[in-house]
């Protein structure tokens, strides 16, 4: 069976102007060849970082005359090296992200499919690197390349994709910082059905390693208002666990501990200086990529945490 070659989820006009900015990181990298991000090691730029003492050996074109002058030392100019970007994709596949409210609206796993795409083609038009990891009971990996040959790979992995099974998120992320310490973009596009502590101990593990994180949080705004008006049979889209009940009588309670769960998520990834974005499906996915990238360059201006 040849595989699907169905890739509507991709809008060029989109990428096309999206393409105008950069998407930028908020630490620095340790790329493998010259790019566009600011590098965890020295090297030459237009950058200044910083004084050191000359060495013998030292290239004397970094002396910094004007210094030796006052001080009758010699020191020598560093600057900030530019380096490629490693940035991993990170899908949830699993069962629930086949949820939609709307009956002729796009699914959960639609809306991610369409940033993760967009995402990978400005990365790659922008010189850097990029993989994909999609995790729901199982896990699948693409090691990040900037070839147009992956992409194109990356991006028919994405419309073969269905989602099914239950989500393993934490135990991924748990993996993933361990298989990968080199530091990388990593970016989850999830509803993030999981227990909080546990989800903000797998993200504290990637930043333990220096990875620079970003997560966007897919939720359906009828997740949101619970709005049902007649008792209604809720089905768990992973286990298939279901409940009948009349939504009057659960709604306030089901609104507060959404409350606690959204506060406590957002409280943990300021915390870890996580790069966190709440997305309701019927929002643009232009305008959440535009405003991501336009806060992550404002954010790498001021030079990031």
């Amino acid at each position: 069976m040849n595989p699907s070659t169905n890739l509507d989820f991709l809008d060029q006009g989109v990428i096309a102007r999206l393409s105008r900015l950069i998407l930028n990181v908020r630490n620095p990298m340790l790329g493998s060849v010259t790019g566009l991000h600011r590098s965890a090691t020295r090297g030459a730029s237009v950058e200044f970082a910083e004084y050191r003492k000359y060495a013998p050996g030292d290239d004397i074109k970094f002396l910094d005359w004007r210094v030796f002058a006052r001080t009758d030392k010699f020191f020598i100019r560093e600057f900030e090296a530019d380096t490629n970007l490693r940035c991993y994709l990170v899908v949830d596949t699993s069962g629930s992200m086949k949820y939609t409210s709307q009956p002729d609206g796009g699914t959960r796993f639609d809306y991610a499919r369409k940033l993760a795409g967009t995402l990978a083609h400005l990365l790659v038009h922008q010189g850097d690197a990029v993989g994909l990891t999609c995790f729901a009971e199982k896990v699948m990996d693409l090691p990040p390349r900037h070839t147009p040959s992956h992409l194109r790979q990356l991006c028919q992995t994405l419309a073969d994709a269905k989602p099914s099974g239950e989500s393993n998120i934490v135990q991924t992320l748990h993996d993933f910082a361990e298989r990968i310490r080199s530091r990388a973009l990593v970016i989850v596009v999830s509803d993030l059905f999981c227990e909080v502590p546990e989800l903000l101990d797998a993200i504290k593990h990637l930043r333990f390693y220096k990875h620079d994180v970003a997560l966007f949080h897919l939720l359906d705004r009828q997740e949101m208002d619970f709005d049902f008006t007649r008792p209604v049979r809720f089905v768990d889209m992973e286990s298939g666990a279901d409940l009948i009940t009349d939504p009057a009588i659960v709604r306030e309670a089901y609104r507060e501990a959404l409350d606690d769960y959204l506060t406590t998520l957002r409280h943990g990834c300021q915390q870890f200086h996580v790069d966190y974005h709440f997305t309701y499906l019927d929002q643009t996915f232009e305008g959440v990529l535009t405003q991501f990238m336009l806060q992550r360059l404002r954010a790498s201006k001021k030079g990031g945490r």
